[in-house]
């Protein structure tokens, strides 16, 4: 397995981390950020229910799913872009390459 630079693997979880953090911020502005603001939401409805109610049963749920996907198309270009690839790790780790 090839060794990568300190200074590239650095940038590489720099990167990632800023990512999580920047998930969690939303995690947490979806979670509670409704629940902070529940009175001047209850003013507007969708579908008969409050915003506020409608944000908790349905809007987080699909904040969630959208995070997870975006969370994986991201990690991937980071991926790509630090030169990490999956096809080659898959054949490293089943033990059918060796680099000498």
């Amino acid at each position: 397995m090839k060794k990568i630079d300190k200074e590239v693997a650095d940038r590489y979880f720099r990167e990632r981390t800023r990512n999580i953090i920047i998930y969690f911020i939303v995690w947490f502005l979806v979670s509670f950020g409704v629940v902070f603001f529940a009175e001047p939401l209850s003013q507007y409805s969708i579908n008969g229910f409050p915003l506020h109610y409608f944000m908790g049963a349905q809007g987080a749920v699909l904040t969630f799913i959208i995070l997870l996907f975006v969370n994986a198309k991201l990690s991937d270009n980071v991926d790509k872009k630090y030169g990490i690839d999956e096809s080659k790790n898959e054949q490293i780790s089943s033990g059918k390459v060796f680099e000498h």
